[in-house]
């Protein structure tokens, strides 16, 4: 239990980071990489607390973000709704690598102010199940 503990702070403290870009309306370029690359390391560490919580509590041992994210469908962390937004958010992070292109970098910044919620509740509801 302390390993997901310490999975658990650790994606609210990159939650934390990631608020502060989250709610600039009109970033410059450099604003929008950094909220990318924000995103990236909160969407690791997110995935990865839900793994151990998986693991840990559930007794569910997945290696995949995506299967991460369809075991949180059936142990009712995620709705239908919000497991293909988490499934689109995966793909996203999968881009990043790609943020060297303006039109890549411009799309997955779009999509973050969605995903901050999701990846925020995602926490919240394995944290009140501990």
């Amino acid at each position: 239990m302390d390993r997901l503990q310490e999975r658990i702070t650790s994606a609210k403290k990159a939650l934390a980071s990631l608020q502060q870009l989250v709610v600039i309306d009109q970033p410059n370029d450099v604003e929008r990489d950094a909220s990318i690359q924000r995103f990236e390391f909160t969407f690791e560490a997110c995935w990865k607390a839900a793994k151990q919580y998986l693991y840990e509590i559930e007794g569910i041992d997945i290696g995949s973000p995506k299967g991460v994210i369809r075991s949180c469908r059936e142990t009712n962390i995620f709705e239908d709704n919000e497991t293909i937004l988490a499934l689109q958010m995966v793909n996203d992070r999968n881009l990043t690598v790609h943020t060297y292109n303006e039109e890549v970098a411009i799309k997955i910044h779009s999509n973050i102010k969605s995903y901050f919620p999701l990846l925020s509740s995602w926490i919240l509801r394995m944290e009140k199940r501990i």
